[in-house]
């Protein structure tokens, strides 16, 4: 009796392990992502918005890379899960700020913009706190809103960097720009919602 509870509890510790293990070649491949982010505020700063750029391309390929190898060689991990969205949240914010300080380059995310959408993803943050200190909540799946919301975060800073290497339309800069405010604001709502509806769900089933 003695061996099989000794025998379950190693069974369970291997998949802990395995579950928490953190140097997969897609977590491998996250750490790499992060380590360009200084690279590209470098390249910002010294105006070499090309460079900056083919960076910014390079990290979202790795981004496509981590999960695709995670899923195809069933190298997931609970590590990897966390270690993915820090690393997307930290290269967007750190670009944002980047483009966002005037340093005499033609064009820069506009103030507002970047404040909103740093907001939003400390709004985020606190929402994931209050529900795993709350509820237990480990997991919070971004919604199609949230999707969108990156995806215009991604849009606007090529574009960006694109504007200060050639001329671009003003108006196709201040779509973006309003378009991801509007991304931001909507997406903020909708987490402050979905979260409120979870903590009610919990509360209920006690």
């Amino acid at each position: 009796m003695g061996s099989s509870h000794d025998s379950e509890r190693g069974k369970i510790r291997t998949r802990v392990e395995k579950s928490l293990r953190p140097m997969t070649l897609p977590n491998f491949i996250t750490f790499l992502r992060m380590a360009m982010i200084p690279f590209f505020v470098l390249a910002v700063n010294e105006h070499e918005f090309q460079l900056a750029a083919l960076i910014f391309v390079l990290a979202g390929v790795t981004d496509a890379m981590d999960g695709a190898i995670a899923r195809s060689f069933h190298m997931e991990s609970l590590f990897g899960t966390y270690l993915d969205p820090i690393a997307d949240k930290l290269l967007l914010s750190t670009a944002y700020i980047a483009l966002t300080i005037p340093q005499g380059q033609a064009v820069v995310i506009p103030l507002w913009l970047t404040i909103m959408a740093l907001f939003r993803d400390a709004l985020i943050v606190i929402v994931a706190l209050l529900l795993y200190v709350a509820a237990g909540m480990r997991r919070f799946r971004p919604t199609i809103w949230g999707k969108l919301t990156t995806f215009m975060h991604v849009s606007t800073v090529t574009l960006v960097l694109v504007a200060n290497i050639r001329s671009v339309p003003d108006w196709l800069l201040l779509t973006f720009f309003y378009v991801s405010f509007g991304f931001v604001i909507i997406s903020g709502f909708n987490y402050i919602y979905r979260a409120s509806k979870m903590l009610e769900a919990v509360e209920d089933r006690e």
